[in-house]
């Protein structure tokens, strides 16, 4: 990663498949800037309770306080001027919007981290975190490791009955998967069988 210069504005992507660190990163992101003195604020969606209603909370139970929000509008409406560095955890949950206050926030010369699912469960692009890969000046793409075979995975599998595109869970809802491994439908057969 290129070295961030104060007040130049920035926008930093994270994303990978489940249990692949995304949140663990961004909490070492944000604790760096922490311990640099720096005036942080994070956002998580409201949708995301599972483990904290005002913390991150990664899978191996690291955490850091945040502020749950409904739309990436309140994430802008609520950063403080002074504000020097702007974390956000599941970005795919928030709508396109998400890049404009990105750019907003950025523009304004702070530093912007935002972690997110680059694919949802049948291995498509999870809006909006390809735009924001596309706009941002580092991408750090993260890695799981396949339950299955122990490779390298990048693929988020859901095990659990739903063809809805949005469904907030952890394990046993899901799993990571590598390439071979992965079986895009298994959910909405699932569904279709349990019908």
């Amino acid at each position: 990663m290129e070295h961030y210069s104060p007040n130049a504005g920035w926008i930093e992507v994270i994303v990978g498949s489940m249990f692949s660190g995304k949140s663990e990163e961004l909490i070492r992101r944000m604790r760096r800037a922490q311990i640099a003195k720096q005036k942080v604020q994070i956002f998580k969606p409201l949708i995301d309770d599972r483990y904290s209603e005002n913390h991150i909370v990664s899978h191996a139970e690291r955490r850091i306080e945040s502020l749950a929000v409904r739309t990436a509008q309140d994430i802008l409406e609520g950063t403080h001027k002074d504000t020097e560095v702007v974390g956000i955890d599941e970005g795919q949950f928030f709508d396109q919007a998400l890049l404009d206050v990105a750019n907003n926030l950025a523009n304004q010369g702070k530093r912007v981290i935002i972690a997110g699912l680059d694919m949802d469960y049948l291995g498509n692009p999870f809006e909006p975190m390809p735009q924001l890969m596309a706009i941002a000046e580092d991408v750090h793409k993260t890695r799981a490791i396949c339950v299955v075979c122990g490779h390298a995975a990048t693929y988020t599998q859901r095990l659990i009955a739903s063809q809805e595109r949005v469904v907030v869970g952890a394990a046993g809802a899901y799993e990571a998967r590598c390439r071979q491994c992965f079986e895009p439908h298994l959910a909405e057969e699932v569904a279709e069988a349990s019908a």
